[in-house]
């Protein structure tokens, strides 16, 4: 798989946001995307599934969230700067509310676990990236 930063490098488009904080920010959404992925379906098989409905579509809801944040990202248009921001804001709420549900059944729950720390990633790039488009 190209790097990230590679493909974006590559690309003639002028993004909103500069090339490093883009990067960073379509690699972390895109391990968020695999691990709140995973981790609704191990929910899924779990003993207390009743207990855990609202996290698993707390996760579901983050992943869709999270592709299409990443895919307009990777789209890189320099002119929908105000269209990122309200999707990053989206993607940032999406990403702590699938967080405040994992993290309460982390201790139990390896993929859980994986999942609040994955969360929490995504949510701190989606931070970053609105701080560096707001200026």
């Amino acid at each position: 798989m190209l790097p990230t930063r590679e493909l974006i490098d590559s690309l003639s488009v002028h993004a909103a946001l500069d090339t490093e904080t883009l990067a960073s920010v379509v690699d972390a959404l895109s391990d968020c995307e695999e691990v709140v992925t995973a981790c609704a379906a191990g929910m899924l098989g779990e003993r207390d599934l009743d207990r855990m409905r609202s996290s698993v579509l707390h996760d579901l809801d983050c992943g869709d969230v999270v592709v299409a944040t990443r895919r307009m990202l990777t789209r890189a248009t320099g002119d929908d700067s105000a269209l990122i921001a309200a999707q990053l804001e989206v993607c940032l709420m999406a990403c702590l509310r699938s967080h405040d549900s994992c993290i309460r059944t982390a201790a139990a729950h390896e993929h859980c676990r994986l999942c609040a720390a994955a969360t929490e990633r995504a949510a701190e790039a989606c931070r970053r990236a609105l701080q560096a488009l707001r200026g």
